[in-house]
């Protein structure tokens, strides 16, 4: 889940670097490093946590190329050893690399023998040692025979002393891209095109061990065998606004109140009276038997309210799957995958999509990201048109994922009722606007260590992405189970001491879930219900309800989501943590 940036041209490569990730702190901040080459010699910085703190410790002279890295630890704790760039034991080699080298041991132990030494505990550190192993001048010829004797999936950039006017690359399965100007005067590599917004250029996408010797005014690809190859490049728009928080306190803030606009984003265009259509979408998928969704975390919970949608108001068996494990199951035939993914990166998520479609499966992607993997992988992708997404904790994605997904099983079923869905922005905003007093119940539950989510059908993926959130930024227990569930054993962590936050707005089964509160109430949980206004039971039962605008039981989740992703803004802000940047964590996991 690092993010890798090199620059080579005319600006300064020092200052281009900084910038690049900035775009790319997104992907890990346990620590971050530049390294480059002044009057023939390495030179670098590397510091452990926020780009932040490299800032302040730069002294870097002036630089004729540079790499860059922000880093989310896999192989080695988070110090400054194990920080990138790495080197090789003479220093001649700086590398950075995203992705995970599963043989590294072995290799370490076979260098160890012929007399190298590490000094770090990375995975990264036995690529740049191998690589200088094989070097004799030529440099992609020493990654040549360096990549297929690595296994796993990679990026790496590298530049060595003796070689001030390149940087090296390469990538298997793992993303990275190089970018550059028609001239080629100034060229990029990262592993998000999108940290190259700001500038108008053609960008190309490295795999299957392809290798890119980048200089000014020349950009050279490889194949695995160092043949060289002509790869197709695709125009970036020059157009950048830099992300800003726009006076809120957290992006994560800003990106709850921007979901009446980008919820309306999602549906723009996309249906004429009761007819939906989505540009550029084959009719073949409307010919699906069966529908699979994959994806993690937020995506997951948003694909599991897209199956129930399927059955719902289309009529089409539907599930969903953990990314991760649909790979190893069996798909019928005639089945049709939709893979979710907000950035289009996620590892488990592309792997799973590549295993399906080697079965002769159809897969259709659900992005936020245009140039993003799963968009090349893909038989057609439909976008959320939401925006870019800056907190790590995900919120617009989510609500914009299940009315893409709302809309599809309406194109699926070639009919349905638009009329409720278009009522949603406004209600949205009716929650936005209950915030100060969602702060305040917040407030009082803010001292607890353990919660316990429960709903029934809709509000049972509802409450699960309602509880990631709150454990996400506030480091808490926070887990989400079917209500149903409560008797066949969670029932037995109840005490007065664990709250139950009950998402209770699906009204088929509101007796039920009543039933429920009534069950953890006689154990003395305080309990927190997310209702819809004329629930007027629920009020006798909990000891604090958050009204929520009454929908039908498919459109409940986003009141409910809404509400939930404030409640949890709020106790992580009561409880001092890192609301936009919270630890262990990265805003797009591209590591299986």
């Amino acid at each position: 889940m690092c993010g890798i940036f090199g620059y080579i041209g005319l600006k300064d490569p020092l200052k281009a670097c900084i910038s690049g990730l900035e775009q790319l702190e997104y992907r890990g901040y346990d620590s971050t490093g530049i390294a480059g080459i002044a009057k023939g010699q390495i030179v670098f910085c590397k510091e452990i946590g926020k780009l932040n703190n490299l800032k302040q410790k730069l002294t870097l002279s002036t630089l004729d190329l540079a790499i860059g890295h922000t880093r989310w630890a896999t192989h080695g704790k988070v110090t400054q050893a194990n920080a990138h760039p790495q080197f090789d034991l003479h220093q001649t080699i700086a590398l950075v690399h995203n992705g995970i080298i599963e043989n590294y041991d072995s290799i370490r132990e076979e260098l160890q023998r012929k007399g190298t030494s590490f000094s770090s505990e990375t995975d990264t550190e036995v690529i740049a040692q191998l690589i200088s192993s094989h070097y004799q001048g030529d440099l992609v010829e020493a990654v040549q025979k360096t990549l297929p004797l690595l296994k796993g999936h990679f990026a790496i950039a590298l530049i060595h002393k003796d070689h001030p006017d390149q940087i090296v690359a390469a990538a298997r399965e793992c993303p990275l891209s190089v970018g550059y100007d028609d001239n080629c005067t100034e060229a990029i590599i990262s592993s998000d095109p999108n940290a190259f917004l700001g500038s108008a250029l053609n960008i190309l996408f490295l795999r299957h061990d392809e290798i890119a010797k980048v200089q000014k005014g020349k950009i050279e690809i490889f194949d695995r065998h160092k043949k060289p190859i002509s790869k197709p490049s695709e125009r970036l728009d020059g157009h950048f606004k830099a992300p800003s928080k726009e006076g809120f306190e957290h992006f994560m803030l800003k990106e709850i109140y921007e979901q009446p606009s980008t919820i309306q984003k999602a549906m723009l265009g996309r249906f004429d009276e009761d007819q939906v259509q989505f540009e550029g979408l084959s009719e073949e998928f409307r010919e699906a038997s069966h529908v699979w969704f994959i994806g993690c975390g937020t995506s997951a919970h948003a694909g599991l309210i897209g199956s129930l949608f399927l059955e719902d108001l289309a009529q089409i068996p539907a599930r969903c799957e953990i990314a991760s494990e649909a790979r190893f199951r069996i798909i019928p035939p005639k089945t049709l995958v939709v893979a979710i993914s907000q950035s289009g990166e996620t590892a488990d998520t592309i792997s799973a999509v590549r295993e399906i479609k080697a079965r002769g499966l159809k897969v259709l992607g659900i992005c936020n990201v245009k140039n993003s993997t799963l968009t090349r992988e893909t038989d057609g992708c439909i976008f959320l048109k939401a925006g870019p997404e800056i907190s790590v904790c995900s919120t617009k994605a989510f609500t914009s994922q299940i009315t893409v997904l709302y809309l599809f099983a309406l194109y699926m079923a070639k009919k349905g009722n638009l009329k409720e869905l278009q009522k949603i922005p406004a209600q949205i905003q009716q929650v936005i606007e209950q915030a100060p007093l969602i702060q305040k119940i917040a407030k009082k539950y803010s001292h607890f260590n353990d919660f316990f989510f429960m709903g029934r059908r809709y509000m049972f993926p509802t409450c699960m992405e309602a509880a990631l959130k709150l454990k996400e930024i506030s480091y808490v227990n926070a887990n989400g189970y079917p209500a149903g569930e409560l008797k066949h054993g969670p029932i037995a962590l109840i005490d007065n001491n664990f709250p139950v936050i009950a998402f209770c707005a699906n009204h088929k089964t509101e007796d039920k879930i009543l039933s429920n509160l009534q069950e953890v109430k006689a154990r003395g949980a305080p309990i927190l219900a997310f209702a819809p206004i004329g629930m007027k039971t629920v009020s006798t039962i909990a000891d604090d309800v958050i009204w929520l605008p009454s929908t039908t039981d498919e459109l409940s989740p986003f009141a409910s989501i809404v509400a939930g992703q404030l409640l949890a803004y709020y106790i992580a802000k009561e409880r001092g943590c890192d609301i936009d940047q919270p630890r262990n964590l990265a805003k797009s996991v591209t590591v299986e």
